[in-house]
């Protein structure tokens, strides 16, 4: 019983995590500068949100006029509702409105809505920010708040991470425009979410992934066996997530800057990755495709499918190369040959393979039996 609980704190407590006002701001300023009428005249929706500890509705609501926004609704869930219930406050911006109804505070969420300037100040701010209680708990799953989704013209939001997938398909069924934050991982290995990645409807946001993110944790976050504690920020705990990025169909600058390639011959030639180097690109065995192990050895003169890793989707270039699969899902693949299991297995290697399994898998050089992590195949886009 005391594992489970400790298994049920550190799950509740991985979705109290709160996105730094920095980091919004500058994935924001991506799409600004792409398009700076890209809120224009937008109503977006900021579900999973609460601003008295989070900074997304206090962001858009500081730049409402600036970006020219329509209307800024978010929602928050209710505490009772939640598994991590540990340090929670009522706060005096609850508590000294009008609003405030002791019965509902802890059971019911609460909806924002900034609209227009309702202090007379003659501008649209934070101080314009109107709240009620929801009928609800302000669960994204409710009829109550998919009115709202079904409202809203772009839904921005950091997700509880332990239901990023139900909420990204939660959007994706909706066909509204989104900025979501979430774990690289489990959204480009989810069978559900990568068609969406293939048929380029999805795709990372303008941040670097590969450096992870810093968050904002309660007080007393203690788990630092699954997410390090570095430091605090602003007198804050904050805690450093990997493989976190944005995901997002709105377009920005970086994804439409090709790669810049070199052909196969002068890989082989030239490569400083000692696997390319005068040596060349292996065949899989069981897939009529190259193993292409860094982005940037990419030959640009090939016209095949090419395994490359995963991360490539932070470098994809629509007008570059086309997705074709994900090596998990691939259906016209033979599988791993009864020789090639046998001569894994003899080299001394464990990992769980069979006859038939999915994954690729190719013999290097010196005959060793490589079976690399899930690849994404790409191939060049023709010219038309």
């Amino acid at each position: 019983m005391a594992h489970d609980n400790l298994v049920s704190a550190k799950k509740a407590q991985k979705d109290e995590f709160y996105t730094q006002y920095q980091d919004i701001q500058k994935e924001v300023n991506a799409y600004l500068e792409y398009d700076p009428n890209v809120f224009r005249g937008k109503t977006i929706f900021l579900p999973c949100d609460d601003p008295e500890w989070s900074n997304f509705t206090r962001f858009f609501a500081q730049n409402f006029e600036k970006f020219g926004l329509k209307k800024l609704i978010s929602t928050s869930y209710a505490i009772e509702s939640k598994e991590y219930k540990d340090g929670y406050q009522l706060t005096l911006f609850e508590k000294n409105s009008p609003e405030f109804d002791a019965n509902k505070t802890r059971t019911n969420g609460k909806i924002f809505v900034l609209a227009h300037d309702s202090d007379n100040s003659r501008t649209v701010d934070i101080d314009d920010l109107k709240w009620h209680y929801l009928n609800g708990d302000g669960d994204f799953r409710s009829e109550e708040v998919k009115k709202l989704r079904d409202e809203a013209d772009i839904i921005i939001t950091n997700p509880p991470f332990s239901l990023l997938r139900e909420f990204i398909l939660w959007v994706l069924e909706a066909e509204k425009n989104f900025l979501i934050i979430g774990n690289f991982n489990t959204v480009i290995t989810c069978n559900d979410i990568f068609p969406y990645i293939k048929n380029n409807k999805l795709w990372t946001g303008a941040t670097n992934f590969n450096t992870g993110m810093y968050f904002g944790v309660p007080d007393d976050f203690e788990h630092k066996e699954t997410y390090k504690f570095e430091k605090e920020r602003n007198g804050k705990k904050v805690n450093r997530v990997p493989s976190i990025c944005w995901f997002t169909n709105l377009d920005h600058g970086r994804r439409h800057q090709p790669l810049p390639l070199m052909t196969m011959a002068e890989n082989i030639k030239y490569s400083k990755h000692k696997e390319i180097k005068g040596i060349g690109y292996y065949k899989y065995d069981n897939y009529d495709a190259i193993e292409v192990n860094y982005y940037d050895a990419i030959p640009k003169d090939y016209d095949g499918i090419m395994g490359v890793a995963i991360t490539f989707l932070g470098k994809h270039c629509p007008e570059q190369y086309e997705i074709v699969a994900l090596s998990r899902y691939l259906e016209d693949s033979k599988g791993m040959s009864k020789e090639f299991v046998e001569t894994y297995y003899a080299q001394g290697n464990t990992g769980a393979i069979s006859e038939g399994h999915p994954d690729l898998c190719y013999y290097d050089k010196d005959g060793v039996a490589n079976v690399p992590y899930m690849r994404l195949l790409i191939k060049p886009k023709k010219e038309v």
